[in-house]
């Protein structure tokens, strides 16, 4: 049985809707150890009967047969592994990868075999020492003559030990001295055992042969044996065929990266301005939110706050509250501790003698106040009152801070029964001045105010509760959410957030909408970087045509070529989110230079979640834009991609 069997085989092809039959029903047997020579004249079939012998092209009537077994219905599955195993390609044009040295033009057809990266690397010396390249190993394909690039290809069809060598017009573009070269080292491959089929139109190349068919008008016109096929002798493999693996395309793609870093850097650049306009953005965000964040927590405790009854669309009504509140509010989590507080929207007056002190507000004591914003004293205690900077220059206007201890009479507005209005009277003694201006609440103990009520007869409920929050601050906003999230049994909110706490939070909300338009105009730019990067690799899809074509040819297969090109795209956007990132920072230096010396506070903070969150998108999106290009890539038909130039 012959090792390999063409049996009718018929190909035409429909150009402009007129039919061209090419081949007219070939049949033709060969052997182990042959050294067969298909000659013939330009156009009479020769090249269409190599790409069908090669499983390039599959649309043809006949079959082949490979050790008795069809290739007709293969798959394109099963002909990648068929290319793979079974053939070693030279090309008339060589067709060598010009960003892979010699070394790895032949490693390339080992990245489908089973051999690890020491056996590739020492098979690819074996090869070209073999060949007569050991001294070349490290040049790329440019930096060598013509015979020397043919040798490079034959070392790399005999890589993965097929047993057919196919050899496209192997001399064609080699002087007489090279020609005679090359065939020796044909011959030598036959001799080994292996069947060799050379299609040329050169009559010096087929008398090197054993056996010379000849093929005219698509029919084989001659088929003369010139001398015995050499003797076969079997030997077993120590690897074996198979897909290349992720990391080897991987591999590949960063190799050619680094081949065109030059242009490569100027795409990154690019790309890299619209992940860096979103990164400043988020950062001039988080700086905002913490300078107003550490504005205000800087004179209040960020730890408590302060909750009220839902008062609906009456802003102005007080709510009182109960045991059963304060009790529903620790049982939240991380609450520490919930504490009684009274608001006297009213106000009230301090006396002394014929100075009149007029408070705007009044507020019992709770941990919201900071104590190292008393400058002077205390908090204060039972019948004490702590009293603003402002305030306390209406009574010393030269030694503001020299008041502590002073006596006077404080006067509260209360509503009695019937909701007659009636003032209600303390003598006080100032604990303290704090370095707050004037209009920030004065400040007496829940003790003291429930006693002046209760003295002028006036009902006195808390109306509103200060909560004290464990675990630092990253626990406030959930708990505020909680509070918020509770409810009364007619549905409605029980709760609100007051006092600063409620400002922070309505702060905070502005600035993410103005931080966040501000990143969707920036985003602007990302649609121009992923535009850029579509092109950029459609551009390389058609630059790269024939490698495409070569790499299908040795046996890569469609999802192989698929993750070269995406995994070039991923290494594209992560390295111009590097970039991004290295000129985001220097800009964040700069601009908390000019921030530090004016407002002592650094403006623009960029936090590690902006940076991988820059990191992400870039990269998502390069691989986004490298779909329709790499299933581009992957549809490229080899036969046509092997003739571009």
């Amino acid at each position: 049985m012959a090792y390999l069997e063409l049996k009718d085989i018929k190909k035409s092809y429909e150009v402009d809707n007129q039919h061209f039959q090419v081949l007219n029903g070939i049949n033709l047997q060969f052997s182990k150890g042959e050294f067969v020579s298909i000659l013939g004249e330009s156009g009479g079939g020769k090249t269409t009967l190599m790409n069908i012998i090669a499983g390039l092209d599959g649309n043809y009537q006949g079959d082949v047969l490979l050790n008795g077994k069809s290739l007709k219905r293969e798959t394109s599955q099963q002909l990648d592994e068929y290319r793979r195993s079974t053939i070693g390609f030279i090309f008339q044009s060589f067709n060598l990868v010009s960003h892979l040295t010699v070394k790895e033009n032949v490693i390339v057809a080992l990245e489908m075999t089973t051999m690890n990266k020491q056996e590739q690397e020492q098979r690819a010396r074996d090869l070209l020492k073999q060949v007569g390249l050991a001294d070349h190993q490290n040049k790329y394909p440019n930096q060598l003559s013509g015979g020397q690039k043919q040798r490079v290809s034959i070392a790399r069809a005999l890589a993965a030990d097929p047993e057919i060598i196919i050899a496209d017009e192997p001399t064609g573009a080699l002087d007489a001295q090279n020609t005679d070269e090359i065939l020796k080292l044909m011959n030598d491959i036959a001799k080994s055992g292996k069947l060799v089929i050379a299609v040329t139109h050169s009559q010096i190349v087929a008398d090197y042969g054993t056996r010379i068919v000849h093929l005219a008008n698509g029919v084989i016109d001659s088929d003369r044996q010139l001398k015995d096929p050499f003797p076969v002798v079997q030997e077993n493999n120590s690897f074996h065929s198979k897909v290349a693996s992720s990391f080897a395309m991987f591999r590949m793609a960063w190799e050619h990266f680094c081949y065109n870093l030059k242009r490569n850097i100027l795409i990154m650049i690019g790309s890299a301005i619209g992940i860096f306009s979103v990164i400043i953005m988020l950062g001039l965000g988080n700086g905002a939110k913490g300078y107003i964040n550490h504005e205000i927590y800087s004179q209040i405790n960020p730890n408590t706050i302060q909750v009220t009854k839902k008062t609906g669309d009456d802003q102005t009504k007080q709510i009182k509250l109960t045991n059963q509140d304060q009790k529903k509010l620790e049982k939240i989590k991380h609450v520490k501790s919930v504490s009684k507080g009274y608001f006297a929207v009213t106000g009230g007056q301090l006396r002394q003698g014929n100075k009149n002190i007029h408070l705007q507000t009044i507020q019992t004591y709770d941990h919201t106040i900071k104590t190292k914003n008393i400058k002077t004293g205390k908090i204060p205690g039972k019948n004490e009152i702590l009293i603003s900077k402002g305030d306390a220059q209406k009574i010393n206007k030269k030694n503001p801070y020299a008041v502590k201890g002073n006596k006077l009479m404080l006067y509260i507005n209360a509503g009695g029964s019937q909701t007659q209005p009636k003032i209600l009277q303390q003598e006080v003694t100032i604990s303290g001045v704090s370095d707050s201006l004037s209009g920030t609440p004065a400040v007496i103990s829940y003790d003291t105010l429930a006693s002046m009520y209760r003295a002028g007869g006036v009902d006195f409920s808390p109306n509103f509760l200060s909560v004290d929050i464990a675990g630092g601050v990253k626990n406030v906003e959930p708990v505020q959410n909680k509070i918020k999230a509770l409810h009364s049994s007619t549905g409605k909110a029980d709760f609100q957030i007051t006092g600063a706490g409620s400002i922070v939070s309505t702060l905070n909300t502005y600035v993410n909408i103005a931080v966040g338009v501000l990143t969707s105009i920036a985003a602007i730019s990302l649609l121009v970087s992923t535009i850029m990067i579509i092109v950029v690799l459609y551009i390389s899809v058609s630059e790269r045509t024939q490698e495409i074509g070569i790499l299908r040819a040795l046996g890569f297969t469609k999802r192989n070529i698929r993750h070269l090109f995406i995994f070039e795209a991923a290494i594209l956007g992560f390295f111009a989110s590097i970039i991004a990132v290295i000129l985001a920072y220097v800009l964040e230096l700069g601009i908390n230079h000019l921030t530090n010396s004016g407002i002592h506070y650094s403006l623009m903070q960029i936090s590690v979640g902006n940076v991988l969150f820059g990191v992400i998108v870039s990269v998502v999106i390069c691989l986004l834009a490298a779909l329709a290009p790499a299933l581009k890539a992957a549809r490229v038909d080899p036969v046509v991609s092997l003739s571009a130039e």
